[in-house]
């Protein structure tokens, strides 16, 4: 039986591939939205965390996983989109990959059971969002076989990588990445499973003795019962519009141009094209301009006269890259 055993390729090549790749299709109009890991802790946030956790919890995932990590640690997963039902991602390994995990949504009787079970126990959208739980809720929302998070039997994952695992590296990275993309976006959990967090809010939420009704409360009331911030309407209008606002007048600009990026120094350069990890021709290239300019650029002393239009690339390369010294 023949094996397929995969040629090694180095991080910054990976690194390298998966930040043209992400550019050539920001160029095209095609939203990306890559996992940008800092450090090596995966997910921060409480339900990041959990989601970790319990993929971690299935020995079907264990010898995967491991391999995972460090793909999504090291930048490999330059686009991941979660909606109902799914995911959709781009992984760089030996080669550019697809990956697609269909998760079955939450069936209405699972749901139900666990509205129930959190009734009148969460305080407001922002206190479930932010994993600010009790005890007994977090037990509830996170149970390895009735909460939330789906099990390995509901997952469907498909990479178009030669690898014949069920999960293969790639899928694994994705999978971190979700965990990742929680701490920023916990809400797209809920849309995962095709719920509404905001069911779990009890929905018989009495106010205070003796307090105005529904229709008549104040916004600072709303903001103390609901646990919300809300904007306060403009009070006197009329009395602002008698003492002139400068940043209104004629002459002021009404978009003022953004600075520059400042100008960069050779060592500067020299660390960004490392840090991408991009052959001196192939930064040359992403630049538009000469290999030798790019040399030039590199073994200079101070600050580098360079066109507005260059500095603004090397500014936004340095994002996309994700540089930490961005």
């Amino acid at each position: 039986m023949a094996h397929w055993y995969p040629r090694y390729v180095p991080v910054g090549v990976r690194r390298a591939r998966a930040l043209r790749e992400r550019l050539s299709l920001r160029a095209r109009g095609v939203e990306v939205l890559p996992v940008e890991i800092r450090g090596r802790t995966i997910a921060r946030s409480f339900w990041g965390r959990r989601w970790c956790e319990h993929l971690e919890s299935f020995s079907d995932f264990a010898n995967r996983l491991p391999r995972g990590r460090t793909y999504v640690r090291n930048g490999a997963v330059y686009h991941l989109a979660i909606a109902a039902g799914g995911i959709e991602a781009r992984v760089a390994g030996s080669d550019l990959y697809r990956v697609a995990v269909r998760i079955r949504t939450l069936e209405r009787p699972a749901w139900k059971a666990i509205k129930a079970a959190c009734a009148g126990q969460i305080g407001s959208v922002l206190e479930l969002l932010q994993g600010r739980l009790s005890d007994h809720v977090m037990e509830v929302v996170t149970d390895r076989d009735t909460g939330l998070f789906p099990k390995p039997g509901q997952m469907e994952l498909a990479c178009d990588c030669p690898d014949w695992a069920t999960m293969c590296k790639h899928v694994a990275a994705v999978l971190y990445g979700v965990g990742s993309r929680l701490d920023d976006s916990p809400e797209l959990l809920f849309r995962l499973r095709g719920v509404d967090e905001a069911e779990l809010i009890a929905a018989d939420l009495t106010l205070p003795a003796g307090a105005a009704s529904a229709d008549t409360l104040a916004d600072g009331d709303l903001g103390s019962i609901f646990g919300i911030d809300l904007d306060a309407e403009d009070e006197a209008p009329a009395a602002r519009a008698t003492t002139p606002d400068p940043a209104l007048s004629d002459t002021a600009a009404p978009n003022p141009t953004p600075p520059e990026p400042a100008a960069p120094t050779g060592a500067e350069i020299a660390e960004l094209r490392a840090w991408c990890g991009f052959s001196v021709a192939e930064f040359a290239r992403l630049l538009r301009v000469s290999a030798a300019t790019v040399r030039r650029w590199e073994e200079a002393r101070g600050p580098l006269v360079l066109r507005s239009r260059t500095r603004e690339a090397l500014a936004v390369l340095r994002r996309e890259a994700g540089d930490p010294e961005a």
